[in-house]
């Protein structure tokens, strides 16, 4: 049994707690997504630093770089060009979520979902670290579990910001900038 991976998961369960009887809101797959990264740290943690120099291990930490990179990029965007709205009354969004500004611009003029991308760029950094079936299988998982979140971020979004928010989906992508 992995003990480290239940300590790990106790915090995030807590701090998504709204979220784990409300199966559609995003913050529920967003929730299994989290689980699933935590298992896979859980149980690749020791192979980090095994063969520093093989391609796969070099391959893993530039997702894990892209994925700081993408996390960062956006925090500075929310706070640089989103406007907490303190009369947005959905308790299943972090305080930070419940911003009256749609924002598109910075890294979010290229991608409407940099943080679910950086999700998705951690989840691989950390499989890659030992890239065995059952490592792939939930990092699989995972990526469906963001995939799905960002599909209900945005019903989400375009019930707040209507025309405009589906007026940004045409000029943006969803996590890969002029791709996908």
């Amino acid at each position: 049994m992995n003990w480290f991976f239940f300590i790990l998961a106790i915090p995030i369960i807590l701090i998504s707690r709204e979220n784990v009887f409300h199966p559609t809101s995003h913050g529920f797959p967003r929730l299994l997504g989290w689980l699933g990264i935590t298992w896979l740290f859980s149980v690749n943690y020791s192979f980090w630093i095994e063969e520093p120099l093989a391609p796969v291990q070099l391959i893993s930490w530039l997702f894990l770089l892209l994925s700081a990179y993408l996390v960062i990029a956006a925090l500075i965007d929310f706070r640089r060009f989103g406007k907490n709205n303190a009369q947005r009354n959905d308790k299943h969004l972090f305080d930070f979520e419940k911003t009256s500004n749609l924002i598109d611009q910075g890294i979010y003029k290229f991608i409407r979902h940099p943080m679910y991308a950086s999700l998705l760029a951690l989840t691989w950094g950390i499989a890659l670290k030992n890239p065995e079936l059952i490592v792939l299988i939930v990092s699989a998982f995972c990526s469906v579990m963001f995939y799905l979140t960002a599909r209900l971020d945005e019903k989400e979004c375009i019930q707040f910001f209507g025309e405009s928010y589906k007026q940004y989906k045409t000029r943006s992508r969803m996590f890969i900038p002029f791709i996908f």
